[in-house]
């Protein structure tokens, strides 16, 4: 058996190393994770850049990774701790955006600015306990490569928006979006979709 196995295996081995990482009830990892054992364990590309007030709250135990040439801007958070991030290529994170894995982000992305993607829940259907008490649930968001997200979008746990789709400014999306549309609206619909026959964007009434 690995050590990392016996660790996963052993509650108090778990929760000791837990804490060796994250400071108990924090999001953001300790100093020596992140400048030191993150580069070990995370794969960045050529030509990114990660402006300087980005938040990285990402551990080592879960993956992240972005692609060439992408971007995150100023103001965003990153959070890796319950499920991996993953940024393509020549990708935008704009201004302010919250980004909590599980979350898989294509080539060519644009996410404008002060979007929330969470792949994660919290429980609450044990009326007997506090909410905090209770765990989390995850669910993987998955944006396809080519798509526009605009801005103070909220995307929930468990979607995926299909390749080159737009999702209006201020949209909620519950729900799959499928690729080549146009979303708008709380709770998003979709108001247009490409038609490959008649080559160009058609409503949908």
């Amino acid at each position: 058996m690995s050590i990392s196995e016996r660790i996963r295996k052993n509650a108090r081995l778990k929760k000791f190393f837990h804490w060796l990482l994250i400071p108990t009830n924090q999001a953001r990892p300790r100093l020596w994770v992140r400048l030191f054992l993150n580069r070990f364990y995370h794969r960045k590309g050529r030509g990114v850049i990660i402006r300087h007030w980005v938040r990285m709250d990402v551990v080592p135990f879960n993956h992240f990774s972005i692609g060439n040439n992408s971007t995150i801007e100023d103001f965003s958070t990153i959070n890796n701790g319950v499920g991996n991030v993953e940024i393509g290529e020549n990708s935008l994170i704009g201004l302010g955006n919250v980004i909590i894995g599980p979350v898989k982000i294509g080539n060519n992305v644009i996410l404008a600015q002060n979007i929330v993607a969470s792949g994660l829940n919290h429980n609450y259907t044990d009326i007997e306990q506090p909410i905090h008490k209770q765990g989390v649930s995850v669910a993987p968001i998955v944006i396809g490569d080519d798509c526009w997200i605009g801005a103070n979008t909220v995307i929930t746990a468990g979607v995926t928006i299909g390749k080159h789709s737009v999702v209006a400014a201020g949209a909620v999306v519950t729900k799959d979006i499928p690729p080549y549309s146009v979303a708008v609206g709380n709770p998003s619909r979709v108001i247009k979709k490409y038609d490959e026959t008649q080559k160009e964007w058609v409503k949908i009434y």
